[in-house]
């Protein structure tokens, strides 16, 4: 059986970062872990060709060469996602489709044509997919019986030999599956569940030592939503992971996502560090505790957020966090108050949201009940350029136009440059010495080019030779990972625009059609005034 994994187009996000990625000639930010831990999975007397569309072009002989295709999504790559099932399709293949969107919205799928729904997560349902192809099935739904999620334990070393490395800025591995909070809003419990589920440490470092001998020395992001869900086996892990750094002179930087509780477990964070972690990614999602608490995001309010943003930081780990407009009941000025916090707090990354109801959550079901949800057909596309879709209890056209000018305030240049700056200051410095990237062309070029760009060409330049100057000086260790900071201005000088630009068209669309319907509102209205006169 030779089977087509094709990846489809991740479309411009927040989280893209093109232009900088430029810089250093690499395609994407990260790899399709999950179509690689697909391959692993089935039978390994298949044959497996990967076609990460991000990254290379699908041509004809990939086409004529599968037997099967199989593709895995997340909502926002429905648009590539949909196109590509029907172009299978189109020329006569096989197609079985599984991952988040899928597993979110399976309809979606299976209108488009696809053969086989493979939904739920792959450890239970593929091979009982593997036994309908044998039986000589066509086609079929597949889910994992009585709603049961797997030990992950028995999840096999992902197929890495399958990606271009060099195409791709940070490779991926997991450690856990989900969470054990309950934000309404959060699709994450939905598709794996309250209960963390772990691999075993000797997996984890066993796809670390893969990963090394294939020759990968660069930085790895453990994608667990919640890193931290199950304390106990992640110290257990970072105990082990420990010592395999130092055994092998620390090839890696890690970065992950955690709740903010994070902050409460100093021993945790010393790990951590320890284990060469120089990043976290942490859901804040906004400082008005009002809405945390409506949204039920208990765990942000038992301690003061900008006190565990500055002890993270203090303890080594740079801080990525996630803030979101439109919950209900929320006051005017929350995109202010927004900013406000992200300036104080210093987070360089703050990426920022208006609040969508994703499929199959709690506030979908929600606002599905109190008859607020918009439901259509570009429902499912959702991300930094879309209004919201469901009706906010706040005016949509104040929520949004907070939203845009606090997006375009967090990614002024040289607002952006000041708090990364003020962040790398306070950053507590690395606990290892080590070399993440070799002193190569490439790498001289994308220096040069930041140089040029940011210390000469823009309004920056005074601010962009200062705050080098002062980091070289006070905190000489974070220096490299200061200026792959400073990259990815390059990505927000466009990104901002592009979500200004979007967001207003669909603003000025909206109050177009509001005003329509008002009017036709009224005259309708006048129209039964003049009629009951007549009477």
């Amino acid at each position: 059986m030779r089977v087509l994994l094709i990846y489809p187009i991740f479309p411009q996000s927040f989280w893209s970062f093109e232009k900088a990625l430029q810089l250093l000639d690499r395609k994407a930010m990260l790899p399709p872990l999950g179509l690689i831990t697909v391959a692993a999975i089935l039978p390994q007397t298949w044959e497996f060709r990967l076609v990460d569309r991000n990254v290379s072009t699908l041509t004809d002989v990939d086409w004529e060469w599968a037997d099967l295709v199989i593709m895995s999504a997340m909502i926002v790559q429905k648009e590539d996602f949909l196109a590509q099932i029907r172009e299978a399709k189109r020329r006569g293949k096989t197609i079985a489709v599984g991952g988040p969107y899928a597993t979110a919205l399976p309809q979606e799928a299976q209108a488009a044509g696809v053969d086989f729904l493979i939904l739920d997560e792959g450890e239970i349902t593929l091979p009982l997919f593997v036994e309908a192809i044998a039986r000589g099935d066509k086609q079929g739904i597949i889910r994992a019986p009585n709603g049961d999620r797997p030990d992950i334990t028995i999840t096999p070393i992902p197929r890495f030999e399958l990606l271009d490395l060099e195409a791709y800025d940070n490779m991926s591995v997991q450690f856990s599956r989900g969470c054990p909070f309950q934000c309404e809003f959060c699709d994450i419990i939905v598709l794996y569940g309250r209960k963390p589920r772990t691999k075993s440490s000797q997996q984890l470092l066993a796809e670390l030592e893969y990963l090394y001998n294939l020759g990968w020395r660069r930085s790895i992001f453990m994608v667990d939503d919640n890193f931290i869900g199950n304390k106990r086996n992640v110290k257990l892990l970072l105990k082990d992971l420990k010592i395999w750094m130092a055994d092998h002179h620390y090839p890696f930087h890690l970065s992950t996502e955690a709740s903010v509780d994070l902050a409460q477990d100093q021993e945790l964070m010393d790990l951590m560090v320890e284990c060469n972690f120089n990043g976290v990614f942490l859901g804040i999602e906004t400082p008005d505790e009002a809405s945390l608490t409506l949204t039920h995001k208990h765990q942000n309010t038992r301690d003061s957020l900008s006190n565990a943003v500055d002890a993270i930081a203090k303890t080594g780990l740079r801080v990525m966090a996630g803030f979101i407009i439109g919950f209900d009941g929320e006051k005017s000025g929350a995109g202010d108050r927004i900013v406000r916090f992200v300036e104080q707090t210093t987070i360089p990354i703050a990426i920022f949201s208006m609040l969508q109801a994703l499929p199959d959550t709690a506030l979908w079901h929600r606002l599905k009940r109190e008859g607020r949800l918009i439901e259509s057909d570009d429902a499912a596309n959702i991300n930094q350029t879309t209004l919201m879709n469901f009706v906010p209890t706040r005016p949509l056209e104040e929520v949004t136009r907070e939203y845009v000018r606090g997006f375009w305030q967090l990614y002024d240049p040289v607002n952006y440059l000041d708090r990364t700056y003020r962040h790398f200051l306070k950053l507590g410095a690395p606990r290892h010495k080590s070399k993440l990237r070799k002193v190569t062309w490439k790498v001289v070029r994308a220096f040069l080019t930041i140089v040029w760009r940011q210390g000469i060409v823009r309004e920056t330049r005074w601010k962009f030779w200062h705050h080098l100057a002062s980091i070289y000086r006070n905190n000489p260790g974070v220096l490299e990972h200061y200026i792959s900071v400073c990259a990815i201005n390059e990505h927000f000088v466009e990104y901002r625009q592009e979500v200004r630009t979007q967001i207003e068209a669909q603003l000025a669309d909206y109050l177009s059609q509001k005003r329509q319907l008002e009017s036709s509102q009224l005259e309708g209205s006048t129209g039964n005034q003049r009629d009951s006169i007549a009477v």
